[in-house]
């Protein structure tokens, strides 16, 4: 993967003649399309930043798949699961992003908020740990880069299964170098609709929604985590109801979708809870109407 990382982000990179914003020329930010307008981040930033994004997804691949299927586990305060190739593997990370971008702060699951400032990375090193501990290959890691709060380059990548999704604001979203989109499906009855666990719908208050999803859609899976959101990214799964989703679950996703040509609907909640659901437009305007308001 490490060796195809710099002809994919030079495939992903819109034209510099098109998306050059030139600071010392007034007005040069207000010609770019609405949708890959930035403001400190510009594309050529964002260029290096996927560079560097595939760069720390690299050395978060050197410290898990050596450990997958041989690692102990141990529990958090919240009882959620953790290894120690969760915590080596953002340690490299971190040290990946701080080197090539230090006035980037950083938040991630394992060690919290690192630096300050407008342009954030958020980081999960194993988005699926309870998969990753039993030996099920469908787990990931998860870098977006975010600014002023608003995603703008998001990366999943999928050690065990030699696939990374990589996108950022304007420039369209691939899989290991190909372009991907999201499903075109309308019908509900046709759909592939995934979901996340069934008490996060708990913990979201959303028992009623999942209950009637069972009932009414045909094929409703669980491919849950980020493995599902590449799944919904790549069209195979039509759309996802992710409930109960921390920042570092959700953020690469939110800017991954909409890229692929998706739509992403997102609910925050207290407690930096999020609440998503996203793929196809036309199932999205459907599935929602399954939640409360």
């Amino acid at each position: 993967m490490g060796a195809q990382t710099s002809l994919l982000v030079a495939r992903l990179l819109p034209p510099r003649h098109s998306y050059f914003v030139d600071p010392a020329e007034p007005g040069s930010e207000a010609r770019l399309p609405a949708r890959v307008r930035l403001r400190r981040v510009n594309p050529q930033t964002l260029q290096k930043a996927a560079l560097t994004a595939c760069r720390a997804s690299d050395a978060a691949r050197k410290e898990i798949l050596p450990r997958f299927r041989s690692v102990s586990v141990e529990h958090k305060a919240d009882g959620s699961p953790v290894t120690e190739a969760d915590l080596a593997a953002e340690k490299a990370m971190r040290e990946v992003l701080r080197t090539d971008f230090p006035e980037f702060g950083i938040l991630g699951e394992e060690f919290g908020v690192e630096g300050s400032g407008s342009v954030q990375w958020i980081i999960d090193p194993i988005d699926g740990t309870i998969a990753f501990s039993r030996g099920i290959p469908l787990y990931s890691t998860i870098i977006a880069l975010v600014e002023d709060g608003e995603p703008v380059l998001g990366l999943i990548d999928l050690p065990a299964l030699d696939e990374r999704i990589l996108g950022w604001k304007g420039g369209g979203c691939r899989r290991n170098d190909k372009p991907i989109q999201v499903s075109s499906e309308s019908k509900l009855e046709r759909a592939v609709i995934s979901h996340g666990d069934p008490y996060c719908f708990d913990n979201a208050g959303e028992r009623d929604a999942f209950s009637r999803m069972a009932r009414e859609i045909p094929m409703l899976r669980g491919y849950t985590d980020a493995f599902g959101h590449a799944q919904v990214l790549a069209g195979g799964v039509d759309a996802m109801v992710d409930m109960d989703c921390n920042p570092w679950d959700v953020a690469a996703t939110q800017i991954l979708i909409p890229e692929a040509g998706g739509r992403c609907v997102t609910r925050k909640r207290p407690g930096d809870k999020i609440d998503l659901v996203f793929g196809s437009p036309a199932l999205v305007d459907q599935l929602t109407d399954y939640l409360k308001k």
